[in-house]
């Protein structure tokens, strides 16, 4: 029995949806425990939900299933599926959400084609409650990948941007803002370790330079921006004790570049 459902979705909190597809579950599968890794993606942000999920979802037990609804084309051609990556299960579209994980993951994969597993009369524009819940409960219960549907492969993928390496430095991009403000970049800690190593690097976003990269927040004064490697690997700019969207004028996809210094001859 795998007893642990998560959810992962953009429909907030304030209207049924959250709600209508844990009553599916639990109708199904009722001593499953629920688990809300989000319900604030962005909307229809497929790449934050992508994100989120590389971040959260292998950190989990093995055996759960994870069902994930960030959806912007429900009810068109993309393919439900489920998938099967190191004991674990993900239930949703086809449409790029799991690129980060199929990236890094060996997987197997089905599309939903068994409608026994899905509510009856599903509707066209919530099949975050009508396929993926029940089929998320199902799995739960134990039944098998192969039961669901036809193998899948060639699932779809987002190509993510990858920094720019030269003798110069890194040029890299904002890809995600967390609710801090923090701006997440695509430049990972150990393209900082093979290009920057211990040389002076100075980095430049929008309008800010920065002479460093700091350890953690509180190495410079509350007010200041700040560069760190944050929790998930990856090149961070913050404002300690602020928010470096807002106080810096940033949004996703912005340039950063960190431009190696020539050491002062002696």
């Amino acid at each position: 029995m795998r007893n642990v459902i998560t959810l992962t979705t953009d429909f907030g909190l304030q209207d049924y949806y959250v709600s209508a597809m844990k009553g599916v579950m639990l109708d199904i599968a009722p001593d499953v425990r629920m688990v809300d890794i989000s319900h604030d993606i962005p909307s229809q942000d497929i790449m934050a939900g992508s994100w989120i999920l590389k971040n959260s979802a292998m950190l989990f037990p093995k055996g759960t299933v994870h069902a994930v609804v960030v959806d912007p084309g429900v009810g068109t051609d993309r393919d439900p599926i489920a998938i099967k990556i190191a004991d674990q299960y993900f239930v949703g579209p086809d449409n790029g959400i799991f690129s980060l994980l199929i990236e890094e993951h060996p997987y197997e994969a089905v599309r939903l084609t068994n409608a026994e597993y899905w509510r009856d009369n599903p509707s066209n524009t919530f099949h975050g409650r009508d396929i993926f819940a029940p089929v998320a409960a199902h799995l739960s219960q134990g039944v098998n990948l192969e039961e669901l549907g036809e193998s899948a492969e060639d699932l779809k993928t987002y190509r993510w941007t990858v920094p720019i390496t030269d003798k110069n430095g890194i040029e890299g991009m904002v890809m995600h803002i967390d609710k801090f403000g923090n701006l997440v970049t695509n430049i990972t800690a150990d393209h900082v370790e093979d290009v920057i190593g211990d040389r002076k690097v100075r980095i430049y976003i929008g309008n800010t330079i920065l002479d460093n990269i700091a350890d953690t927040f509180g190495d410079v004064a509350d007010g200041e921006p700040v560069a760190y490697i944050g929790s998930s690997g990856m090149l961070e700019v913050g404002i300690n004790k602020g928010d470096a969207q807002q106080m810096l004028g940033i949004q996703k996809g912005a340039q950063i570049s960190l431009i190696l210094q020539k050491q002062a001859e002696s």
